[in-house]
């Protein structure tokens, strides 16, 4: 099994036991619940359940002084009075007599899920905890937190097995101030958390929550803070803070584990967060992280109070943590200003400690919002909806979710492959099918009309067994391919050709090699066609790009984070076909890694088209990445040279008034 789950129903036994409006939200039914949701998904049978076990008092030292761990162990003896008393020294937190259990519970969870994954017994995992912990601090517990989970995870994967360079990503709707003062000086760990700032407005209303506290000493530059200054973030805002901010420092700082402190109170309904994230969007992150680091991503349950969106959203992670691919992300895809505002602060704070920031260019500056009390500038909120509304509003989402995964399940095959010669076969994944089928005779023979290319004993029956995958693909009895072919681009163009025919209303081509847009395809705006090795840069029509081959890795990240992807969720294609064409210059380390961050746009349906003899390591690198395994590493990061970043720049500056995505700044 590739996915563990730790969970433990003692973690449920402690509970508020008097009258706190502010505390009450933190409940034993957030893990019974989300429980509940992946049994009924099927999704707990899927995984390999891991026992907890209780923290040691030595472990918890690694993060929290002795006074405060001899502190907790004595609430066990605490009446309620007592309790109570001790509570209201702290900020929105409550103890219980099973606290000190729940929390090394909750620790000891944790730590199991790091050390199977560490230890190869897993690729990844999830642990189901409460009381959440990014809040809690050396000698302090804080907004419902008790012990510091994820931070004491990172010091034992450090002390344990020798980590040099861990990345927390904290998404929970709140700042995870805890986190970022025990590692504030630490360039060993790198900790990314966006959160509701509303300009210190918002709780915990701390300075240090803004852009610009970005570490200190040698960790400058390893804090990584965005705030978001209104609610009403959704799936773009998300996915543009990943894209343009958390994935460029990501990859240069080149992590050896993934640490998420998952707080869904940063999803629709939450009634903390009051944002507008939809489940799947947790899916299409958790499916980004899972490119760094080989996989090793641990997701630990932090906030998140609204029970169904809770529940749905830890479905997603969970699928996406398994190999699923994550359904198309809903809504429109163009960042709130505001969002760009605050993605803009971020990158202008990070770009002297990050070369991948520098090297994607500056943004136009954005746009003088309403100069606050304190000097900082914000926009006007409009006065917003009454939260019954948000309510139902979330509750309809939700339930439209629940449907589409009803009538849009997963493929019975998540990647098939169809080979040209037999023994290439021998190098591929267990669970990747080897696909022999082929499309009836004549209707492969009036495709192959359309280029005398085709009329090749060879090309021909490569595009019967083509035609026989798309198909598969367009149905939905198969998630994604990978066909080699002696054709690519006669290929190509049938596969989009008979793509737009069948079911495809939207088809994203991404053309590497000597593959050119064909001649007579209407420009109707059905194709978004990229070029990633066109003889110069060049937006010939909003749905025809041209890129010159990045030379350095680097380069090729840029190329793929701030142009490629942006374009492709904003595009939001029904397939997406990758064809490797002559001449194509990818190493197999970036051909694997764009082919796994295109499952993303198209909900996981991508056909990948390689023009060579085939390897059996090709084959199954491909094949791996589109079944849901992580791509091997690219090597070390190299600066992107002049010319491509300005190539860069110059397609940016062209394309992003039509492609939203592509923006990292609000519009002068």
């Amino acid at each position: 099994m590739r996915t563990a789950l730790v969970y433990h129903e003692d973690m449920t036994a402690a509970r508020l036991l008097w009258e706190d409006p502010e505390c009450e939200i933190e409940r034993p039914e957030r893990l019974t619940a989300a429980l509940r949701r992946l049994q009924q998904g099927g999704l707990e049978q899927r995984c390999l359940q891991l026992a907890p076990r209780e923290a040691s008092e030595a472990e918890l030292g690694l993060v929290h002084s002795p006074e405060y761990v001899s502190l907790l162990r004595g609430t066990q003896a605490l009446d309620t009075q007592e309790l109570r008393a001790l509570s209201g020294q702290y900020d929105a937190v409550y103890f219980h007599p099973s606290t000190f259990h729940c929390a090394r519970l909750a620790v000891g969870a944790t730590l199991q899920l790091v050390d199977a994954v560490l230890m190869g017994a897993v690729h990844n995992g999830l642990a189901l905890v409460r009381p959440p912990g990014h809040h809690s601090q050396r000698a302090a517990a804080n907004g419902f937190c008790v012990f510091n989970n994820v931070a004491i995870a990172a010091r034992h994967a450090q002390q344990k097995h020798g980590l040099q360079r861990i990345l927390i990503v904290d998404w929970d709707v709140h700042h995870g101030q805890g986190i970022q003062y025990i590692f504030e000086d630490d360039p060993s760990v790198l900790y990314f958390s966006w959160h509701r700032y509303e300009h210190g407005r918002f709780w915990p209303y701390l300075r240090e929550s803004d852009a610009d506290a970005v570490g200190q000493g040698k960790g400058r530059g390893f804090t990584v803070n965005l705030p978001w200054n209104q609610v009403g973030m959704g799936n773009a805002d998300y996915l543009a803070a990943f894209l343009h901010v958390l994935l460029p420092v990501a990859f240069e700082f080149d992590p050896e584990l993934v640490l998420v402190s998952a707080g869904f109170d940063s999803a629709i309904g939450d009634p903390e967060g009051q944002m507008q994230a939809t489940p799947e969007c947790f899916g299409h992150l958790t499916q980004l992280l899972q490119v760094l680091a080989g996989g090793r991503v641990c997701a630990v349950l932090e906030g998140g109070y609204h029970l169904e969106s809770l529940s749905q959203s830890v479905c997603m992670v969970v699928r996406a943590l398994l190999g699923d691919p994550a359904p198309p992300l809903s809504g429109p895809m163009e960042p709130h200003r505001s969002a760009l505002e605050s993605i803009q602060s971020v990158r202008t704070a990070q770009a002297p400690h990050w070369t991948s920031l520098r090297q994607q260019g500056s943004a136009p500056t954005p746009r003088p919002g309403t100069c606050s009390a304190d000097g900082r500038t914000s926009p006007v909120s409009p006065g917003g909806p009454t939260f019954k509304a948000v309510e139902a509003q979330a509750s309809a989402v939700l339930s439209s979710l629940l449907g589409q995964l009803h009538l849009h399940p997963t493929p019975p095959v998540r990647t098939a492959v169809t080979l040209t010669a037999p023994d290439a076969a021998l190098g591929l994944p267990p669970a990747v099918l080897h696909q022999e089928g082929s499309a009836p005779q004549e209707e492969t023979r009036a495709w192959a009309r359309l280029h005398e290319a085709l009329a090749q004993d060879t090309a021909f029956t490569a595009l019967g067994k083509v035609l026989h995958l798309l198909k598969g693909i367009l149905d939905g009895q198969v998630s994604s391919g990978v066909a080699m072919t002696p054709a690519a681009a006669a290929t190509l163009d049938v596969a989009l050709r008979c793509s737009l025919s069948h079911r495809a209303q939207r088809v994203l081509c991404v053309a590497v090699g000597q593959l050119d847009w064909p001649p007579d395809l209407a420009n109707d705006g059905r194709t978004l066609w990229l070029d990633i090795r066109g003889k110069e840069a060049a937006a010939l029509s909003p749905f025809h790009v041209s890129m010159p081959l990045p030379g350095t890795t680097g380069a090729f990240l840029s190329c793929v984070l701030a142009l490629v992807l942006p374009l492709a969720y904003g595009f939001r294609p029904d397939l997406v076909l990758m064809a490797l064409g002559p001449a194509q210059g990818l190493q197999e380390p970036q051909a694997a890694l764009l082919a796994a961050l295109l499952r993303g746009p198209a909900g996981g349906r991508v056909l990948v088209l390689v023009e060579q003899e085939p390897t059996s390591q090709l084959a199954g690198i491909l094949a791996r990445v589109l079944h849901g395994d992580a791509p091997p590493s690219l090597g070390p990061f190299s600066t992107a040279p002049p010319e491509d970043t300005q190539a860069l720049l110059y397609l940016r500056r062209q394309l992003e008034a039509q492609w939203k995505m592509l923006q990292v700044a609000a519009p002068s």
